[in-house]
C-alpha cells in the first residue's frame, strides 16, 4: 500500500470514528514514575541481588566505575538505571529468573 492510500485510509477511519459508525480500541495507561535513589538505597539494592560491583554493573550495562561513584554519592543513575534499580527493589531475583545472570 503507498503512503498516500495509507493515509487516506486512515482518514477515512477517523471520520467513521467521528461519526460513531465505527469503534476503536481504547486503554488507559499508566506508568509508574521514575524513582530517584540516594547511595545508601543503590547499595542496599545491589546487596539484596547478592552481586559484587562488578556483576552489578555488568547486568546494568555500565562500568564498576559507574556504581562506585553512585554508591558513594558522586553520580546518580538516570533514565533506564532507575526503572531497572526500581524493579530489581521488588524483585532482586530479576537477573536469575530471566536468567541474564547464573548465580552458582
Amino acid at each position: 500500500m503507498s503512503v498516500y492510500k495509507s493515509i487516506t485510509k486512515g482518514l477515512k477511519e477517523a471520520i467513521e470514528y467521528e461519526k460513531g459508525a465505527v469503534s476503536a480500541r481504547t486503554a488507559k495507561v499508566r506508568v509508574e514514575p521514575l524513582v530517584k535513589f540516594d547511595k545508601a538505597e543503590i547499595k542496599a539494592i545491589r546487596n539484596n541481588t547478592k552481586m559484587t560491583q562488578v556483576v552489578f554493573a555488568r547486568f546494568l550495562g555500565v562500568s564498576p566505575k559507574t556504581i562506585e561513584a553512585w554508591e558513594a554519592g558522586r553520580n546518580m543513575p538516570d533514565g533506564p538505571a532507575r526503572r531497572m534499580l526500581s524493579m530489581l527493589k521488588q524483585d532482586p531475583n530479576i537477573p536469575v529468573k530471566y536468567k541474564v545472570i547464573e548465580m552458582e
